[in-house]
């Protein structure tokens, strides 16, 4: 009987939980910062571990990481949670951690999500940190500039983990089938092709990707052999989405991407926020979203409405912070102002045709006027003669020429009359009225 109660015990763990990887040699992805030779791997080998924070999206390995570094390191191994961690419990175990020093005994402290410490928790480890009484590791899904104390954050490391590739989530899928941690002791039936589909769906998140998985089996029903067959069907109702109406790689990703793309420039808001409801459901990457609409804004709406960038950007930002579905709100925000804007390529037209320009004179020399001159030879060489400072004169105007010679007459800037641009297109054309009749002096 207790043996059959470890037993369940062990199973009603979650898949992703008994499928944590155990050493280095588990590990999948992240190969920039373990591989052989790298630098954490030889930090980890050598035992030579400093203060360090890992900073990557969900579901990449951070926590993973701290506990290899846990079972491989010969130091005391404490975890701290930002929910039930206050200054009283941290300066407790610092105590104790500064008695073991002067044992000769190292302690590691591990804090996960430590963007969700305030800046009292986070000073209350400095200290601690700079006397080396404990080794500081700290994972976050927040860019540590901005969420950790500047004092802390200069005496730690900072390693970059990046979403897992849909080849390594397929990696871990197939190591979970076949280990006795995860479903090494079953026979499941299910196809490579439906495999490659749930890494995909699981955006790069090895914690989601495992959950998916262990979701879909307990839904499969074992035939008269003992086998159970996954098919295409389980795995729609297990995950909720109708897979193969939407393929991130296929046809129809692109068909839908360019139906939101080209509502939002017909001026559509209600196809537009369709379309981007229906990538949304069949699980796209809402930071891929929030990247075309931040290209939109300045592709299709440019000048005419300088705000359009900065709230694609903003949408782009809440998608990175809170994730999905939260961050839906935030997208269909984006993708009505951005439907609803006035519209002007003028920008997109300008670079296009700057950019064939420069293509076909990569070898023309900058004009000698505008060229910096920090040496006495460049002086010498007549590198910035005749420069005129715009700002030494009274309308903030020269009739100095910027481009190379062959390309004199060139205009690529033709502003619209939509919006905001047509106060641009003002601007400019006094601009150059003034160039005109000041041409000789």
């Amino acid at each position: 009987m207790e043996y059959a109660s470890l037993f369940e015990k062990l199973n009603s763990e979650p898949l992703a939980s008994r499928m944590r990887p155990r050493s280095l040699e588990e590990f999948v992805g992240q190969q920039q910062l373990i591989g052989e030779g790298r630098i954490l791997r030889r930090m980890i080998e050598s035992d030579n571990i400093s203060s360090m924070i890992f900073w990557g999206p969900p579901g990449v390995g951070k926590t993973t990481l701290a506990r290899i570094i846990a079972s491989t390191t010969k130091s005391q191994f404490i975890t701290f949670s930002a929910v039930n961690s206050g200054i009283k419990e941290i300066k407790k175990v610092m105590e104790e951690a500064e008695m073991n020093r002067h044992m000769g005994m190292r302690t590691i402290v591990f804090v996960d999500e430590i963007h969700r410490f305030n800046k009292a928790q986070q000073d209350a480890f400095l200290p601690y940190v700079e006397r080396g009484s404990i080794i500081l590791i700290g994972a976050t899904t927040e860019n540590p500039s901005f969420e950790i104390n500047n004092a802390l954050l200069s005496r730690c490391r900072v390693f970059v983990l990046k979403e897992l590739s849909a080849d390594d989530i397929l990696t871990l899928l197939k190591n979970a089938l076949n280990d006795e941690r995860g479903f090494g002791g079953q026979k499941i039936n299910i196809s490579d092709d439906d495999l490659k589909m749930i890494a995909s769906f699981a955006n790069g998140d090895a914690r989601n990707a495992l959950t998916m998985l262990d979701m879909i089996v307990i839904n499969g029903q074992p035939d008269e052999n003992g086998v159970i067959n996954i098919s295409r069907e389980i795995i729609e109702e297990s995950l909720s989405r109708k897979a193969l109406l939407y393929d991130r790689d296929g046809e129809e990703h692109y068909n839908i991407i360019s139906a939101l793309h080209k509502s939002m420039r017909n001026s559509d808001p209600d196809a537009a926020v369709y379309w981007l409801a229906r990538m949304l459901e069949a699980g796209e990457d809402p930071l891929y979203v929030a990247r075309r609409v931040t290209r939109f804004a300045s592709e299709d709406i440019g000048l005419a409405d300088t705000n359009a960038l900065n709230v694609a950007i903003n949408a782009y930002q809440a998608c990175h912070y809170i994730g999905m579905p939260e961050c839906s709100v935030h997208l269909t925000e984006a993708v009505i102002y951005m439907s609803i804007a006035p519209k002007s390529n003028a920008c997109d037209v300008a670079y296009m045709q700057a950019s064939a320009d420069a293509r076909n004179t990569l070898a023309e020399p900058v004009p000698l006027v505008i060229r910096n001159a920090p040496t006495r030879l460049m002086k010498e060489l007549d590198y910035g003669k005749g420069y005129k400072y715009a700002h030494d004169y009274a309308d903030k105007l020269t009739n100095m020429k910027c481009l190379p010679d062959s390309l004199a007459d060139r205009v690529y800037y033709h502003p619209t009359t939509q919006g905001n641009e047509v106060r641009f297109k003002d601007r400019l054309e006094a601009i150059k009225k003034w160039k005109k009749e000041h041409q000789d002096s």
